[in-house]
């Protein structure tokens, strides 16, 4: 090779170099950016400022923020694929307690990645099968046998939800424990009746036939938060689908967030009030577990909008989504039947068990409420049952 064709490719290997580090420059300011706000509060002139680069820069290597943000989807993912590829032991137990540990330190170590991930996965949804894929593709390697859908909510539904609860919310949780839930369930020695889980008339909630003002906003702005989201829903919006004047909107309240945070109120009070009203009585304590998310899944089918607009909220109001899931909390804590023995150790290992059936339910939810796996429901259900009484010691 001659001097000069030897220059030619130094220069050209720089110049790939130099394209790819403002990539990495701009990618990692989107990271920081969208792991503090929504999606549709950042704009491609402030990443570029995090970045340190002018704004024209940018569509040289994104079309638009959209492919940016799929990019860091497809990064997290990757990062996810190469922490669990490293999972150890020679038992399943052993396997089992690695992989555990493999999800909460990711979270740990990546809190930005799983923030954007968290609202990625509400709006790209096909990334959250991806991941999903990927997980059920590593715990079958980790068991030694295929899996479905019931193993993968029993595992990583829980464990992902105390991984985020820990890692990005900071909230002490134990480890051991989520290990022995996997190995020896929540609730062992006890059987459920289907019957009384599954079966029964659901009476819904009360509807106000004569709604006031108030109530008329309430209805219509959940049904528009629901079907657009929150930052493409304006007040007119509210107002003209609730026949209401936008004077009316504000003599109840003192703006668009303070609505939202009635929205995520009521949408709490309802579930609990609907899985509440329809629990039946004479149930153990893995009966009522199971009844409590069917009865969830069964108002997500006729109230999907819920779901969705407290899943936004996380990203547009957190506080108001912490009490949210707080209240939910508190009822564990109340339940004079307990929450099994492992919760009985003490404060943490009960928030570590309640977390855990609290991202069951979480995960449960996201596959009623956007992939439509309503009609599957009940016989995944049934089995997640036995993991809850006996974790996977049949399969150690």
């Amino acid at each position: 090779m001659s001097t000069e064709s030897k220059e030619s490719l130094k220069t050209s290997r720089s110049a790939v170099g130099q394209r790819a580090a403002t990539a990495g420059k701009l990618e990692a300011a989107a990271i920081r950016l969208f792991a503090k706000k929504w999606y549709n509060t950042v704009s491609v002139a402030e990443i570029c400022r995090e970045a340190g680069l002018s704004n024209g820069i940018f569509y040289r290597y994104f079309p638009g923020k959209e492919t940016l943000f799929r990019q860091i989807l497809e990064t997290v993912i990757d990062r996810i694929r190469a922490a669990l590829s490293e999972i150890e032991g020679r038992s399943t137990e052993e396997r089992l307690a690695s992989f555990a540990m493999k999800v909460m330190d990711f979270a740990g170590s990546n809190r930005d990645l799983v923030a954007v991930f968290r609202e990625g996965q509400y709006r790209f949804f096909e990334y959250e099968r991806k991941l999903k894929d990927l997980y059920i593709n590593v715990l079958t390697q980790v068991l030694g046998r295929s899996i479905g859908l019931a193993e993968y909510l029993f595992a990583y539904g829980g464990i992902r939800f105390c991984a985020v609860m820990a890692g990005l919310k900071g909230m002490e949780l134990d480890k051991s424990v989520i290990t022995e839930i996997l190995g020896k369930g929540i609730f062992p020695g006890l059987s459920f009746d289907q019957e009384k889980v599954f079966g029964g008339t659901v009476r819904p909630l009360a509807l106000d036939l004569d709604a006031s003002a108030r109530e008329r906003l309430i209805l219509a702005g959940k049904r528009l938060f629901g079907e657009k989201g929150y930052f493409e829903t304006n007040v007119h919006e509210i107002t003209d689908a609730s026949a209401l004047s936008v004077g009316a909107f504000y003599s109840h309240f003192p703006g668009k967030d303070a609505f939202y945070a009635e929205l995520i109120e009521r949408a709490g009070h309802d579930v609990r009030s609907f899985i509440a009203s329809n629990m039946g009585e004479g149930l153990n304590r893995l009966e009522a577990e199971l009844r409590g998310i069917w009865l969830f899944l069964v108002f997500l089918s006729i109230d999907r909008h819920c779901y969705e607009i407290v899943r936004e909220a996380e990203f547009v109001l957190p506080d108001s989504v912490r009490l949210y899931y707080s209240a939910f909390v508190e009822g564990y804590r109340k339940n004079p039947a307990g929450n099994g023995s492992l919760a009985a150790r003490g404060a943490v290992a009960e928030a570590t068990v309640i977390e855990y059936l609290l991202g069951i339910s979480h995960y449960f939810g996201i596959e009623v409420a956007f992939d439509g796996f309503a009609s599957n429901a009940r016989p995944t259900l049934e089995t997640m049952g036995r993991y809850l009484a006996g974790g996977f010691s049949s399969y150690l």
